[in-house]
């Protein structure tokens, strides 16, 4: 039996309690500063009201102020707060960690530098680690659901890290009969590739809330979603290169858009600029959730304007994010460009 501490109990940190405590090991759940109303209905009855299901009775909560104890003797700790929640967490809990135990983080998005650089958070972190400090990070990537996850639904994810033995001792922690996961040293493609789809998800969703794309039955066309979900592929795929992922990382990227299109914030914010609601409206209804799809697509397009200016890549190869950056940010209406997505190829044989 391993202990493994989660610090942030969000709703992807609390699901993986589920495949932790049912492999045997002790698991604690760790509320972040914005978490105590969470850990005071846990504590009371194991019911988790922003997963909305029913943790594992015999799983330890603890508020933030209690973190150095839920660390203390523990093999992993789990990185589970939310893209918001990446500064705070270096400077709070990464220098408490106890020396030797590794960290494994869910956190999903990247930075953008003024140069156009974009950064996954486990290489963010890594530059900004303690002087001396040797500890090791892996993340968590891929098409999965919190919910689903926690109804034991077929679920197949990526954990990526520089010491793939290391990484397949982690793996033995969580992995199931429901929780299949594959392993890769692609940091950079797989974090990448799961931090993109939030902002493409938010693109291919705009179809949805377009009222002109229903028919006379008024059952939504799916034509106009594919290929919005086949321009974000594509569009995703050569932001992989860009940032230095391998193209094998696209797969998780097209997986999680499929699954982030199906249901959630990043959805519900693209279907309501499908709608014609305008940002300000969008937050004021969405009031209180995190709106990660937003950050994203705003930090990569920034990054894509940054490269074009400087001449290191063409603007024109991204216009579903250069349109969805226009929507978030310069109050445009919907105006798909179809005809940008228009392309011609020669067979290199």
């Amino acid at each position: 039996m391993s202990i493994v501490t989660l610090v942030g109990s969000g709703q992807m940190a609390s699901a993986l309690t589920f495949p932790l405590f049912e492999n045997g090991h002790e698991v604690r759940l760790v509320g972040s500063p914005l978490d105590d109303a969470v850990i005071d209905g846990l504590r009371e009855d194991d019911f988790h009201i922003n997963l909305t299901r029913t943790l594992h009775h015999g799983i330890h909560y603890y508020k933030v102020d209690e973190v150095e104890t839920a660390l203390d003797g523990c093999d992993l700790v789990v990185c589970g707060v939310s893209s918001f929640g990446v500064d705070w967490f270096l400077e709070a809990i990464i220098p408490i960690i106890p020396e030797g135990i590794p960290m494994i983080s869910v956190t999903k998005g990247m930075i953008n530098y003024p140069n156009g650089t974009l950064q996954v958070y486990p290489e963010y972190w890594e530059e900004r680690l303690p002087e001396h400090s040797t500890l090791e990070i892996y993340a968590i990537g891929g098409p999965c659901t919190a919910r689903d996850l926690s109804d034991h639904d077929h679920s197949f994810v990526g954990y990526c890290g520089r010491d793939l033995k290391k990484l397949a001792e982690i793996r033995a922690l969580f992995q199931t009969d429901y929780y299949h996961i594959s392993l890769t040293d692609d940091i950079v493609g797989l974090e990448a590739a799961v931090a993109l789809k939030n902002g493409y998800a938010l693109g291919t969703a705009l179809a949805i809330g377009l009222k002109n794309l229903c028919g006379d039955d008024g059952i939504a066309h799916v034509n106009s979603k594919a290929a919005l979900f086949q321009q974000s592929v594509k569009e995703m795929d050569a932001l992989l290169e860009i940032v230095g992922g391998t193209h094998k990382m696209i797969m998780y990227a097209a997986g999680d858009l499929d699954v982030t299109v199906a249901g959630g914030r990043s959805r519900s914010v693209g279907q309501y600029l499908g709608e014609g609601l305008s940002m300000k409206e969008i937050t004021e209804k969405l009031a209180g959730q995190t709106l990660e799809a937003v950050v994203i697509a705003t930090r990569t397009a920034s990054a894509v304007k940054a490269m074009a200016e400087a001449g290191k890549i063409d603007a024109s190869e991204f216009p579903l994010l250069l349109h969805v950056d226009k929507l978030l940010n310069e109050g445009e209406k919907v105006n798909i460009p179809w005809s940008d997505f228009q392309t011609t190829t020669r067979d290199k044989k």
